[in-house]
């Protein structure tokens, strides 16, 4: 049964909303937009219509999403960008080209994937990326993704998991302690330590891999990503568990050093998923991963 009329929604009339939501002033949102304050008002107004609830409070010098403006804005980002991520695949199309869009964490993406990107596309040059860096699990038809890079457990709803690689991680120093004299595990007993909050077993596990209890494992400075204990350790600010592969360049710099080659395996592992029934699209990008860490762990 075909949509009614009034249920479609007008991608101009969204695209104002959600600006105008955004810069809270209907005056900004349509300096954007290139269209008048009574044009976005006018917009506003259609939606408010359409939906039956106020959308915004007006207030003097700005506007405020009521509750029912705040539930529909994010489903209406939804919206948007499946828009232009549709678009982006059928321009490439029509140019003869074809786009893989991939999704990857930020910190993967920014220190591993991207220096190895430019050799893959050199052997595929009819080849456009739609690179994205969402995190955690999300749909992967709504957002017309091709393939992700997933670290965790072979979960994944709608999707295939397929082992790319387990994870090893290592003691690492930077700043002035790079000179501090490490030669068992025990030595670190006495050192600061950095924790990354998502991962806050590690420098238990590790220890306990060589036998040792942690007398204090809440003790140290705590980041929430990987990229701030990174640079956390650069600044001296303590050693830190981290994977070679995030930290290649400045271990080639001599800006980060190994503090002791005693590796940890992580009990999670990357997965390389694609959706359900239609994983030939992203199949030679998939083979390309598996190249680049093939008969070793993912640790440079």
């Amino acid at each position: 049964m075909p949509l009614q009329r009034r249920l479609l929604p007008d991608m101009k009339v969204l695209q104002t909303f959600e600006l105008a939501a955004r810069h809270g002033n209907f005056t900004r949102a349509g300096e954007e937009l290139a269209l008048t304050q009574s044009a976005v008002s006018r917009h506003v107004r259609e939606l408010e219509e359409q939906i039956g609830k106020p959308l915004f409070e007006r207030l003097r010098g700005r506007v405020v999403l009521t509750r029912a403006g705040s539930e529909l804005l994010p489903e209406v980002q939804r919206l948007l960008r499946m828009a232009e991520s549709t678009m982006r695949h059928a321009t490439a199309g029509a140019q003869g080209e074809s786009l893989l869009a991939v999704n990857a964490p930020p910190t993967f993406a920014t220190r591993w994937l991207m220096p190895r990107l430019p050799e893959f596309l050199a052997a595929h040059p009819q080849l456009r990326m739609d690179v994205g860096t969402s995190t955690g699990v999300f749909d992967l038809d709504s957002r017309q993704c091709d393939l992700a890079l997933h670290f965790g457990q072979p979960l994944w709803p709608g999707g295939q998991c397929r082992y790319l690689c387990s994870e090893i991680v290592l003691p690492v120093a930077g700043g002035a302690l790079r000179e501090v004299a490490i030669t068992a595990p025990e030595d670190l007993l006495a050192q600061p330590r950095l924790h990354i909050t998502p991962r806050a077993t590690m420098w238990g596990d590790w220890f306990a891999r060589q036998g040792m209890a942690l007398p204090d494992a809440q003790g140290g400075h705590w980041f929430d990503e990987f990229a701030l204990s990174i640079e956390a350790v650069k600044a001296g600010l303590g050693f830190a568990l981290l994977p070679r592969y995030l930290i290649e360049a400045e271990l080639a710099r001599g800006e980060l050093t190994v503090a002791l080659d005693v590796p940890h395996g992580t009990d999670l592992a990357w997965y390389i998923v694609t959706p359900e029934g239609r994983a030939d699209k992203a199949a030679a990008f998939s083979e390309w991963l598996l190249g680049q860490v093939s008969f070793r762990p993912l640790e440079g």
